[in-house]
């Protein structure tokens, strides 16, 4: 007889994610007052000044249940990329559109299609389904392989993971590789393009993954956030586009009032905010050439990124690094989590946090302990 409650089998195999360490976290530890987090890709220009203005309007009604099928906020967003309001899905953070697409459609027999590398949520959820997870290599250039994720593609496989930019590497990949990829994905495999970073991208080769939905097509998903590039990481809120055959199944998997009140009127705030947003993109544009200058005044590898984040190889002591860069303040992430081991992945922040973290990085790295 069992003496205690057993968990389920998925949780058997998982590697736990984790989070960027907290600022307060690391004054607590280190007795540090300045303290910088370059660790969790969020917008260092802060919250979309529309955003917090109607999060203030909709204190007063906080005693009110949200509105669990997010109509207000499905409409702007449907307005904003030209589909109808059946084609949007809203959720606790992307994090929560994944967790629904994992509960809508895996089962015990499933296969799941992932990169290596690539962010980790994807094998959890996929894991608590109990589910295969086929993982696939990276190119040399630090970019998902589309051949390779097609190639893996069996009867049993029900989703395949684009996460484009890629995180954490930053790479992107193009239209014609998304196009040969849906060309040799059967039908009765979903798609998800995780698109977090999509706002940052000014490459041309990036692909219109929402004319997919405007075809009609039954097998994709397109992920999208407002954590980052509007600044809304605190407030999590995420959403989804896709055929309504798609989402019905995950409207049926989601939690009964999963975004909240303030939530829903932020995100529709932050849609007007164009000029936030343009500030943002170039703030970060900008920012992310000064590193790269200095990266390669260093004579250090970086990934050209197409994200407010840059992976940086240091070496095989990064973890060391990492740590030394913590008790002096500056909160970087470290890549073991993603098995790239000598890398490091740094958010793009302000001119005056990036050059502190340059400067703390030469510090630690000319001590001659690495």
């Amino acid at each position: 007889m069992a003496t205690q409650v057993k968990p389920q089998q998925g949780l058997e195999h998982l590697r736990l994610y984790v989070p960027g360490t907290p600022v307060e976290e690391v004054q607590r530890k280190y007795g540090l007052k300045q303290v910088i987090k370059l660790a969790s890709n969020e917008n260092p220009l802060g919250t979309s000044p529309k955003a917090l203005e109607a999060i203030r309007q909709a204190l007063p009604q906080l005693y009110y249940y949200p509105d669990s099928q997010c109509y207000n906020l499905r409409h702007a967003l449907a307005d904003y990329h030209q589909l109808g309001p059946e084609h949007i899905i809203a959720s606790n953070g992307a994090d929560g559109i994944i967790t629904q697409v994992c509960m809508a459609f895996l089962d015990q027999d499933s296969e799941v299609v992932v990169s290596q590398s690539s962010f980790p949520i994807y094998d959890i959820f996929s894991h608590i389904m109990r589910a295969r997870l086929i993982k696939t290599p990276l190119r040399d250039n630090y970019g998902l392989d589309l051949d390779a994720m097609a190639a893996a593609i069996t009867g049993r496989t029900k989703l395949v993971f684009v996460c484009n930019p890629n995180n954490p590497t930053g790479a992107i990949v193009s239209a014609a590789e998304v196009e040969a990829l849906m060309e040799r994905t059967p039908k009765h495999v979903l798609v998800v393009f995780d698109e977090a970073y999509f706002e940052l991208v000014a490459s041309d080769a990036y692909p219109d993954t929402v004319q997919y939905i405007r075809q009609g097509c039954e097998n994709v998903l397109i992920m999208r956030t407002f954590s980052k590039v509007y600044g809304l990481a605190g407030i999590r809120l995420g959403y989804g586009m896709a055929m309504p055959s798609v989402l019905e199944p995950m409207n049926r998997a989601k939690e009964s009032f999963a975004v909240s009140r303030l939530a829903q009127a932020a995100g529709i705030a932050a849609l007007q905010d164009r000029a936030f947003l343009r500030r943002s993109v170039e703030a970060n544009h900008a920012s992310r050439l000064w590193l790269y200058g200095q990266f390669d005044r260093l004579g250090l590898f970086y990934v050209e990124s197409h994200t407010n984040f840059v992976l940086v190889e240091i070496g095989p002591h990064a973890m060391e690094v990492q740590q030394e860069l913590l008790k002096r303040g500056v909160i970087v992430r470290p890549c073991a989590g993603y098995d790239l081991y000598d890398f490091l992945r740094v958010t793009v922040g302000t001119p005056a946090q990036n050059a502190r973290f340059i400067q703390t990085l030469e510090a630690v790295t000319t001590d001659g302990m690495y």
